[in-house]
């Protein structure tokens, strides 16, 4: 684990000091050599199913994948935002890099952490760097009140959690995740138990965001840069399905009965807000609804408790990880050149950048859960885990994939093609440095396709 730390522990102390020249080739640099290093992590060869185990930090299945996922996107996100933050004072950039490096710090101990304490400080510690980057780098004036509601429905959701994490350490004695799975602390029957059991999940619930307290999550990604958005849409929610993931384990006699209200809200989520997609002119808050619906399906899936949904689960959060960080990443490529989000005033693009739009069909493909990538595993593995928890819930799933279908074709049609506006013939061309970044994202998601056991978790 310290190979991978400790590089991304100095990543702070390089974006502060090195020449004014060589800042963003050193970032990117040691930022891939990170990845790199974290790759062999997915290689879990012991019997007890925990790797690199020390005191405070271990992986197993389940946090591997998703510690990679973390170290592959931050160079990815480096090389995004090269091009706008160019213009800014050297100070700014520094200290841009600077936060990226933190919150890939937080995120990597998050992931890695045994104790359940660390991994609430740490899931509290994304809060600060992200806040940061969005309030002080966004785009537009209203980027204080996305950060204002960032901020306060995180902290409202997360305080019962540490008031629950609390009780559990007062009834069973430990937070270690190695021996909690072996406690049996929730007694099925007191008022308060019921309470104890929200106060476990809220936190994890606001954070992916479930529909109905997921109003913080279009306002923080439209008005973040581009990097902002990248490491919310593809790490910070995954935060909540990880955790959440983690945390049933203890909840499980409760859980049984209590998830009924949290699965109908979810799947009622995926329809919901896949029609709001529909209904989007602006391109950033089309895709930040997107995920809303895609980690609705997620939520839905991990508390049916059963290892197809567990593993549907964490292969569509690697895969949606991977797919929205990149339409981000291309809708950021369009900003850039028109300087609007509305998607009405930029169509026609595929006359003028044809390899872009190349890129874009894959991206809007794969969104839509093509066969065979990892998105139509994930989702598959989480509507079998339904149907056979209720028959019913393939009304709400069956729905919510075809008008996912829909908006993202729409999105791919809205922007690519139809006539070409007047005002859009002198564009910068697109440089390849943006080419590399797609093919940096959309390469591991169609390499999965040939070794899905590396991202099904325990189910492997």
């Amino acid at each position: 684990m310290l190979k991978i730390l400790i590089p991304a522990l100095m990543l702070i102390p390089t974006a502060w000091l090195a020449p004014a020249k060589w800042l963003w080739p050193t970032a990117l640099f040691n930022s891939i050599m990170i990845a790199a290093v974290s790759l062999p992590l997915l290689k879990n060869l012991s019997e007890t199913g925990w790797s690199s185990l020390n005191l405070y930090m271990a992986t197993d299945p389940l946090s591997s994948p998703l510690l990679v996922l973390t170290c592959w996107i931050q160079p990815l996100a480096i090389i995004a935002s090269q091009n706008h933050m160019a213009a800014e004072p050297l100070v700014r950039q520094r200290m841009y890099l600077a936060l990226l490096a933190s919150l890939q710090l937080f995120l990597i101990l998050a992931f890695s952490a045994t104790e359940v304490l660390m991994f609430y400080v740490m899931f509290e510690a994304t809060l600060i760097p992200t806040l940061i980057i969005i309030t002080r780098w966004g785009n537009q004036a209203e980027r204080l009140n996305a950060g204002t509601y960032f901020l306060f429905y995180t902290l409202a959701g997360s305080l019962p959690l540490l008031v629950a994490l609390l009780l559990l350490q007062n009834s069973t004695g430990t937070l270690s995740l190695l021996t909690l799975q072996y406690s049996n602390p929730a007694t099925p029957d007191a008022y308060a138990t019921k309470l104890w059991w929200v106060g476990c999940l809220l936190a994890f619930l606001v954070k992916m965001p479930l529909y109905g307290v997921h109003l913080w999550l279009p306002k923080a990604h439209v008005e973040a840069p581009v990097a902002g958005s990248m490491v919310l849409a593809a790490i910070l929610l995954k935060l909540g399905g990880y955790g959440m993931i983690r945390v049933l384990i203890v909840l499980d006699p409760l859980t049984k009965e209590l998830c009924y209200p949290f699965v109908v809200l979810a799947l009622w989520g995926v329809l919901m807000a896949s029609s709001v997609c529909l209904r989007q002119t602006d391109l950033k808050s089309l895709i930040a609804y997107s995920s809303v619906s895609h980690m609705g399906l997620v939520a839905a899936g991990i508390l049916t408790q059963t290892p197809w949904g567990f593993t549907g689960a964490l292969v569509l959060m690697i895969a949606h990880g991977l797919t929205s960080s990149a339409l981000f990443c291309l809708a950021n490529t369009n900003y850039e050149r028109t300087h609007s989000r509305t998607m009405i005033l930029a169509r026609g693009m595929q006359v003028l950048m044809p390899l872009m739009a190349s890129w874009w069909f894959i991206a809007c493909l794969a969104n839509l859960a093509l066969p065979p990538l990892p998105n139509l595993m994930g989702e598959l593995l989480i509507l079998t885990s339904l149907f056979s928890w209720s028959p019913w819930t393939i009304a709400l799933t069956g729905a919510g994939t075809l008008i996912t279908a829909s908006y993202s074709l729409y999105m791919f049609l809205m922007t690519q093609r139809g006539p070409t506006p007047t005002h859009l013939l002198a564009l910068e061309p697109s440089h390849t440095r943006e080419h590399l970044l797609m093919a940096l994202h959309l390469a591991p998601l169609t390499l999965l396709v040939l070794k899905p056991e590396l991202i099904w978790g325990w189910a492997a």
